[in-house]
């Protein structure tokens, strides 16, 4: 029985209830020989902002502890781990200083948050994320596109001068820094940021709203501007505001293929293309980017959209825009539906390179007739405001406020959230006219929330493992690609799914052997401190702990990576310096990171669905053995592939 337990705490107890506090009704910790019992070390930061924003009165604070299960020092702990990427050394002390809720009030209002330290980190570090899709395109063209280009009208590239190759090499080179600093500089936000929960929620929104940096080599252009203009400053706000801004992104219009969809032959169009030299019907003055339409410009943008004519109705954004976005798969809508948003979206699309980019309504690709989504009638003639009303419907519909509140809670409490809490949420979504923060606030708030069912029972996604390992070390981020190759290393490269549904959101689809073993050595590299910027000894207390005996080492490791609540099995195996599960593996697999399996999900297979939508599997290599360990940094490896840290 015994080794039947240790296998399942091996395993994550992915499929079983959480220890501690769910089964004893109080805090299961190991206080720390010399330490108290949830230090976390000083440094790094929950903090920024004025407190005196979420003051309640002593007896309204306590009626509100009445009505949850976990302790005070707890519900910190469980705070920082679901509405941060984990507590940084200092954050619960500076958390229990100020009140768990003042915390929480005051990460809802992340513009109040002095985030500078990071900003200074962006701007020394990253050349490419404050600048436009358009910008990007213009100065590192596609590599293919270009050889095209130099070789001219023979085609043999054969012939290139020295010059012409040398320009075609820091294309190449500029395309690599472009998806490289995109993917480094969203770990390096999570790591560093004091606005974590507006950063949580921006990867909560780019998984919703999914693209694929494998759609094309122009996709990597469009992931900066997508994530930095489009998701994070909206992220909190209003859910119309935001799908709105996404709809008109350029990263979703060409991920899911909108830029090209247009009336089918047999639908009247709101505009006719121009004859040669004429000067156009309705919709004639949009076409050009220059003052009247006129020259080269026009004359590109023009073959462009002859080109675009060709083809008919694209009808992916419109289904991935009910099923996914906004009414769920069980919102009650239709395939008529799906064609009719489909119809009302065409001419939404963006300007190529030589126009500037952006996002253009093109009235010539526009279908004009009358259309009917859900139930509402979308008169005919009209333009982009058939689109703007669909998208005025989506947003405010009963199965919208349900499915959005679902999938929050589910983020934030359980894989599986109670009816009555996602019925709250979702009439908070409904009466603010979708506020994303308020309605976040319920849900955060809530008893639920602070539940003992909820005490980790959530399994971290591969971003939130390493983001989380970085912070509770203490880490600065690497600006390379190291840390980004973690995350994909263990099975979630960033931007790196295919699907329009996003990586999974529930605990068994992230667990399979592989999986874990990944884990397991990833604990054991990150001590190593293979990372730049990482070492097992960024901790409090850690120059004290290193010279101590193997007791203390493991309780103040425990104390700071695990929130002082380890079970039995997890103090032997740090006691032990061996973890039995990795011990058990095939030889050769144990001690190394092993290929990314072939599953995207690392989890059971799901069904392909329509289109198959399986996502895309890891990119990532093996990572090679990893040193011998001994010592403090033994025990910090080993702690951080525990089940308690790969739970939040």
């Amino acid at each position: 029985m015994r080794r039947l337990s240790i296998l399942c705490l091996s395993l994550v107890a992915c499929a079983a209830p959480p220890r501690g506090p769910a089964a004893t009704g109080r805090a299961s910790v190991v206080p720390a020989r010399g330490m108290s019992g949830a230090s976390f070390g000083a440094g790094g930061g929950a903090g920024g902002g004025a407190q005196g924003a979420a003051k309640r009165t002593s007896a309204g604070v306590a009626e509100t502890q009445a009505n949850r299960e976990q302790t005070a020092d707890q519900q910190i702990v469980h705070a920082l781990s679901r509405l941060s990427f984990g507590a940084r050394p200092g954050d619960v002390e500076r958390v229990r200083a100020m009140g768990v809720d003042v915390w929480i009030a005051q990460q809802l209002r992340p513009e109040r948050i002095d985030d500078s330290p990071l900003e200074f980190f962006l701007t020394s570090n990253y050349q490419t994320l404050d600048k436009s899709p358009n910008e990007l395109e213009r100065r590192y063209p596609p590599p293919n596109q270009l050889a095209n280009r130099l070789a001219g009208r023979g085609g043999n590239r054969a012939t290139l001068s020295a010059a012409d190759s040398a320009q075609l090499r820091a294309a190449r080179q500029g395309v690599r820094v472009v998806a490289t600093e995109v993917q480094s500089a969203r770990v390096a936000r999570a790591v560093l940021t004091e606005r974590q929960t507006l950063e949580v929620m921006t990867d909560f929104w780019l998984n919703h709203f999914n693209v694929f940096d494998g759609k094309g080599q122009r996709a990597r252009y469009m992931l900066a501007d997508y994530e930095n203009r489009v998701i994070r400053p909206n992220a909190l706000g209003k859910f119309r505001t935001l799908l709105g801004t996404v709809a008109k992104s350029e990263a979703m219009l060409f991920y899911l293929d909108n830029w090209q969809s247009q009336a089918d032959s047999s639908r009247p169009r709101l505009a006719q293309l121009p004859q040669r030299g004429g000067r156009g019907g309705r919709g004639g003055r949009g076409i050009g980017a220059g003052r009247g339409g006129r020259g080269q410009v026009q004359a590109d943008q023009m073959q462009q959209i002859a080109q675009r004519l060709r083809r008919g109705l694209n009808e992916n954004y419109g289904r991935e825009l009910l099923e996914l976005h906004t009414l769920g798969v069980d919102g009650g809508y239709t395939q008529d539906d799906v064609i009719n948003v489909a119809q009302a979206l065409t001419g939404w699309t963006f300007r190529g390179p030589q126009q500037g980019g952006g996002f253009q309504f093109q009235p010539l690709m526009h279908d004009a007739g009358e259309k009917l989504v859900l139930g509402k009638k979308l008169a005919k003639g009209r333009g982009i405001q058939d689109g703007e009303d669909v998208l005025d419907i989506v947003a405010r519909h009963p199965a919208t406020a349900k499915y959005i509140a679902f999938k929050l809670a589910r983020r934030f409490v359980s894989d599986s959230p109670s009816p009555a809490l996602v019925e709250r949420a979702a009439a908070t979504f409904t009466r603010t006219d979708g506020d994303i923060r308020e309605t976040v606030r319920t849900i955060v708030t809530s008893p639920e929330f602070f539940s003992r069912a909820a005490w980790r029972s959530k399994v971290k996604s591969p971003f939130e493992v390493v983001a989380s390992a970085a912070r509770v070390l203490g880490a600065q981020p690497d600006p390379g690609p190291r840390m980004a190759g973690l995350v994909a290393f263990l099975g979630q490269p960033i931007y790196g799914h295919q699907a329009p549904n996003g990586w999974p959101e529930t605990g068994d689809q992230w667990m399979n052997t592989g999986a874990i073993l990944n884990r397991i050595n990833f604990g054991m590299a990150m001590a190593t401190g293979w990372t730049p910027g990482i070492t097992p000894f960024g901790f409090r207390n850690a120059d004290v702990l290193r010279a101590a005996p193997l007791e203390e080492q493991v309780d103040g490791v425990i104390s700071a990576f695990l929130g002082g609540d380890a079970s039995p099995e997890t103090r032997a195996v740090l006691v032990s310096g061996e973890n039995p599960f990795a011990r058990n593996q095939p030889a050769g697999a144990a001690g190394q990171m092993i290929g990314a399996a072939p599953d995207p999900y690392m989890g059971p297979q799901r069904g392909s669905g329509r289109g198959g939508r399986g996502g895309r599997g890891g990119r990532g290599a093996a990572l090679g053995p990893t040193p011998q360990l001994r010592g403090l940094p033994l025990v910090v490896g080993l702690a951080l592939g525990s089940p308690e840290f790969q739970r939040r």
